[in-house]
């Protein structure tokens, strides 16, 4: 087991039980209680969880958005997937917009190897695209990050993409379902994705099949938004036939 699968392994746990001690990470995991301490240091470090004596415990509320560093070490190869297809469907010449999230992040690392001009709406995506050269060209919006996520939000960030048409948006999303649509866990993340909408000409979205059936606090739209969705083979096959019945065109990976 890698130092990121067992990272995922023991943020999982503590979410989902709220806590848990040194001893039942080892036994979890196989590994000693001395690395279950390093990695528990590690983790609450970057947020994920806090340290208390003899273990650690959850900071996440009911209904809060996991980290950006634990999402980023979940479901990683399904992510991959999901991103080769979204590039692939992608044309040489087109105009991307990019949010924000781990899946997006994925779709960056392919498009800077593409003649694409892309704007994307997170710093961690805008720092992968710019740190070495690569035949994309980048544009950077205005927009204030949200601590911990680097998703660009506020109104630099909705008048920069007023400014611009797009081919292609590629949104992320925290939950959808063919009853309650697409929905986000922050209301200003919420607004940004409306606006990405309506800057462009067609919507893809790219998501694991772990946001299907799940309804985020903040609305963005309905299914029937989107041009296309891209997901894996572990989405729930109702709430795929509901969405593709309402148009959207379904592929799975």
């Amino acid at each position: 087991m890698s130092n990121a699968e067992r990272h995922g392994l023991i943020a999982k746990a503590v979410m989902d039980s709220g806590g848990a001690t040194v001893q039942q990470l080892a036994e979890l995991t196989g590994a000693s209680e001395m690395t279950i301490r390093r990695d528990l240091d590690v983790l609450a470090g970057q947020g994920v969880l806090e340290r208390v004596r003899g273990g650690a415990r959850t900071l996440l509320l009911r209904g809060e958005e996991p980290p950006f560093a634990l999402r980023s070490n979940e479901s990683v190869d399904a992510k991959r997937r999901i991103a080769a297809e979204v590039s692939a469907l992608i044309a040489d010449g087109e105009s991307v917009l990019l949010d924000s999230g781990t899946t997006c992040l994925e779709v960056a690392r392919l498009l800077r190897e593409r003649p694409v001009t892309v704007m994307p709406l997170s710093l961690q995506a805008i720092h992968l695209l710019g740190e070495t050269p690569g035949r994309a060209t980048l544009v950077v919006p205005g927009g204030q990050p949200r601590a911990a996520e680097g998703a660009l939000t506020g109104p630099l960030t909705l008048a920069s993409l007023a400014a611009l048409r797009f081919d292609t948006a590629v949104l992320g999303c925290c939950g959808l379902s063919a009853a309650d649509g697409l929905t986000a866990y922050d209301l200003d993340e919420a607004a940004v994705k409306k606006a990405a909408i309506t800057s462009s000409r067609r919507v893809v979205l790219a998501t694991d099949g772990s946001k299907f059936g799940r309804t985020a606090y903040a609305y963005v739209g309905p299914s029937t938004l989107l041009h296309t969705l891209v997901t894996d083979t572990t989405a729930p096959t109702e709430e795929l036939a509901a969405v593709e019945s309402a148009g959207t065109v379904v592929k799975t990976v």
